[in-house]
């Protein structure tokens, strides 16, 4: 079988992601191939998966080295930073401290859900997390490979009326930051300053914990010195 190779890197992906939502619509198969590590595993890839998405095709990944990683690469949720949470616990303050972490986590968290717990967990997770987008992995690289996607109380609701089966992996997009009042981490930055921080330092720092743009504070910081 003749294939036409095309490359494909941080460059040129955008342009890439077009011509491949095309090829697919039109009924190619398409494969995104690396000879280094994981595709959209803090690798390139993301646009193409969400230019499939898009147009309905079928998403799949052969062979990933776990179900973590296989499942990020087909989520079409980013990936140049996530975190393995592994099983929820059972039940308990361990469970809740656990769930109530994730809903403070910015980056993509990848879980993986007994069939006998996947419908507690989801609905657990709905509870806390809200609308929160997520994937829902089953059997993947094998015959009966699933993934759905959707939100939180959708996945709840959904494999609510499923018969769960197989082995199921979690992908559940990251919590979005929270816009911050400016003025007031503005004057927490000026009170800083004239205690004695440096005027980097103290950006810096306050940029961190509240999650403004380091750039966006230290410009309003500077219009707003005498």
């Amino acid at each position: 079988v003749r294939a036409d190779v095309r490359s494909y890197f941080v460059g040129n992906e955008k342009q890439r992601a077009v011509e491949l939502a095309e090829r697919l619509e039109s009924g190619a198969a398409v494969a995104l191939i690396s000879d280094a590590g994981m595709p959209v595993v803090a690798d390139p890839g993301l646009t193409a998966v969400q230019a499939a998405i898009s147009v309905g095709a079928e998403v799949t990944a052969v062979p990933g080295p776990s179900a973590a990683t296989t499942a990020l690469a087909v989520s079409g949720l980013p990936a140049e930073r996530f975190v393995f949470e592994g099983f929820l616990p059972r039940k308990g303050k361990e469970r809740t401290v656990r769930i109530e972490a994730l809903n403070e986590e910015r980056r993509t968290a990848v879980l993986f859900a007994a069939k006998s717990r996947l419908v507690a967990d989801l609905t657990d997770l709905a509870q806390v997390l809200g609308e929160r987008r997520i994937v829902v992995a089953r059997e993947l690289t094998k015959a009966f490979e699933e993934v759905w996607r959707g939100s939180l109380p959708e996945a709840a609701e959904h494999w609510s009326a499923c018969e769960a089966r197989g082995e199921f992996t979690l992908v559940i997009e990251g919590a979005r930051p929270v816009k911050a009042d400016l003025d007031r981490i503005v004057a927490e930055a000026l009170d800083a300053i004239e205690e004695g921080e440096s005027m980097a330092d103290a950006v810096r720092r306050i940029a961190s914990e509240s999650g403004v743009s380091r750039r966006d504070l230290y410009e309003a910081v500077l219009a707003s010195r005498p």
